[in-house]
């Protein structure tokens, strides 16, 4: 009942090293972790809180209407629903904006419309000097009846 366990000859048991596979692992992470942040393109919105109450003042009647720049379908802007061309927006709003005291333009796109051309309108109304651009979750008309609707109750 003999058998041979191999002590004796003297043999080389392979064995894998893994230490390069984690050197090069860790500096493949590092330059990620580095790289990453980099090609991150933010776009800062500033969202209003959520009101508690269910309506909403109704505004005081000499308030001037709200400037709604709009980006139709056909890739035109509109400002307060007249088509105006893009050589002519810049200062067309910055007049406007002259004349008001809250200097807010809101920005609505169809749904039709290139979420590209969309960007890119906003990025050039901001370029132009347009410092607060809202941009409008839902339909300013929508959002204005809403607030003077009353609620129904349901059986």
């Amino acid at each position: 009942m003999a058998f041979d366990l191999g002590r004796g000859k003297g043999g080389v048991q392979p064995s894998m090293n893994v230490t390069p596979l984690v050197d090069v692992v860790l500096v493949l992470l590092i330059i990620f972790m580095v790289v990453t942040p980099l090609l991150a393109r933010r776009m800062w919105m500033h969202i209003p809180p959520k009101e508690d109450s269910e309506q909403s003042p109704p505004p005081p009647p000499d308030a001037l209407p709200p400037i709604v720049l709009t980006l139709g379908s056909d890739g035109q802007p509109h400002v307060n629903g007249e088509l105006i061309p893009r050589e002519r927006l810049i200062g067309g709003l910055q007049r406007m904006l002259n004349a008001r005291p809250d200097k807010v333009v809101f920005f609505d796109a169809s749904d039709r419309a290139p979420y590209g051309d969309a960007l890119a309108l906003m990025d050039f109304v901001k370029g132009g000097g347009i410092e607060t651009l809202a941009v409008l979750a839902e339909n300013l008309a929508d959002a204005e009846a809403a607030a003077g609707a009353t609620p129904t109750q349901q059986p």
